[in-house]
């Protein structure tokens, strides 16, 4: 069934006919009934540890799967996907973690060792990656940055559809092509592609339009293939406003809004979790393994359960 479902969105990309987004995500194929949103960990603060300290340690987190690094600096190396990404994925599920989503540093066909990561990870059973970034720079205009990234994003449909994995291009706080999510919007309707969507990034959605970030999401809805959230707060230094991360409940992120939109646009995608403030304090640092995973273990299961609490309180479990 599933074969033949991808052999027509083959032919339907090939033939470049329009076809309702929503309906096709990758998402709703894999999720299970009672997991419409599984809570998937950014696994970029536990990059330093081995695979037993990590998969242990998520597993007692309470996650349900691994949002792995695949990239330059990731806990997986691209250059060496082929041999270490069956063993994270073996262990994965033998502890009954998903692995179903990575992140990388992939933006075309033709980033170095781009198609042996999709084609290694597809295999492996992960069904959605988070693509790498563009940025507005001083040597193109803006329109210019927009209409590169649009042809990059473009070289990614054939290879994607090719191995049944989809793309996702996160909304990101700064000098980035998405961050102000018109300009994202505006390629993904125009390369109109159930391989590539939107990793929508409510801390950095918020942190760029606190006021507006409602209207991005309404329309960024049918795109939407995966979904961020983390938290934050902002901070005076000398006399400028800085970010602050912290957990999720503890800062300023309208996430009753969020996940109350999700409801409302019945937006069906994994979550990832990031969790960019210090998973320990510097004193903390000298603490054996054991005590340092008993902390950790500890904030990662505050995360989950504020998820999974507003998961309950809006009815979308």
């Amino acid at each position: 069934m599933i074969d033949n479902r991808r052999n027509f969105l083959k032919k339907m990309v090939a033939t470049t006919v329009a076809i309702p987004f929503p309906n096709l995500l990758l998402s709703n194929e894999n999720i299970q009934a009672e997991k419409k949103y599984p809570i998937n960990f950014f696994t970029k603060p536990l990059d330093k540890y081995g695979n037993d300290f990590m998969i242990d340690t998520l597993k007692m987190g309470g996650v349900d799967g691994l949002d792995l690094t695949v990239r330059p600096k990731g806990f997986i190396l691209p250059e060496k996907v082929a041999e270490d990404l069956p063993v994270v994925a073996e262990m994965a599920k033998k502890n009954g973690l998903f692995l179903e989503m990575m992140v990388s540093n992939i933006t075309s066909d033709e980033t170095p060792h781009a198609k042996n990561v999709l084609k290694i990870a597809a295999q492996q059973g992960i069904k959605h990656y988070r693509m790498g970034y563009f940025r507005y720079n001083d040597d193109e205009k803006a329109k210019e940055t927009i209409a590169h990234a649009q042809t990059q994003i473009q070289s990614l449909i054939e290879i994607n559809a090719q191995y049944g994995i989809q793309g996702g291009y996160q909304n990101h706080t700064g000098n980035y092509f998405g961050a102000p999510l018109w300009d994202l919007i505006g390629v993904l309707e125009k390369v109109a592609s159930p391989w590539i969507s939107s990793q929508f990034d409510i801390y950095h959605a918020y942190s760029e339009g606190y006021r507006s970030w409602e209207v991005g999401m309404e329309i960024m809805a049918p795109k939407i293939g995966s979904l961020a959230i983390k938290d934050f707060t902002w901070e005076i230094n000398n006399g400028r406003a800085k970010i602050k991360k912290v957990p999720l409940g503890q800062g300023i992120v309208d996430l009753d809004g969020f996940f109350k939109n999700i409801k409302k646009m019945n937006i069906t995608a994994p979550i990832t979790l990031h969790i960019e403030y210090p998973l320990l304090e510097k004193y903390e640092e000298n603490l054996s393994l054991i005590e340092k995973q008993k902390i950790i273990v500890g904030k990662i299961q505050n995360d989950v359960q504020f998820i999974k609490s507003k998961l309950h309180q809006y009815q979308l479990i």
